[in-house]
């Protein structure tokens, strides 16, 4: 039930901006996170903060072979992918705290 009346509305008004202030603490929180995705049997590894930002990629010697750039491409596009999806991942699940699972556009 929605509360009725001005008190009613200024409590509503209270619980919203608390709710505000919480996500934005949140995905200030997310924004710090560092999520590492890795492919080649651990021979490509990309680590990325919550803001999908590559923050350095490892790549093992052994993978390196200039007869085949090709498949070095794509285990960097595949570790990249892996992180971004552990981000995805880890701001879903903080947001569903305060958003009881509801997905809210501009949130994620």
């Amino acid at each position: 039930m929605f509360p009725s009346g001005k008190k009613g509305m200024q409590d509503l008004m209270k619980q919203a901006q608390k709710m505000q202030k919480d996500l934005a603490k949140a995905q200030e929180e997310l924004a710090n996170i560092v999520v590492e995705g890795s492919s080649g049997g651990g021979m490509v590894k990309v680590k990325m903060n919550g803001k999908n930002k590559v923050l350095s990629i490892k790549i093992d010697q052994e993978v390196v072979d200039p007869d085949d750039i090709e498949m070095l491409e794509d285990l960097v596009i595949a570790a990249i992918n892996e992180a971004q999806d552990k981000v995805t991942r880890s701001t879903e699940d903080e947001l569903s705290r305060f958003t009881g699972g509801m997905k809210i556009p501009g949130l994620t």
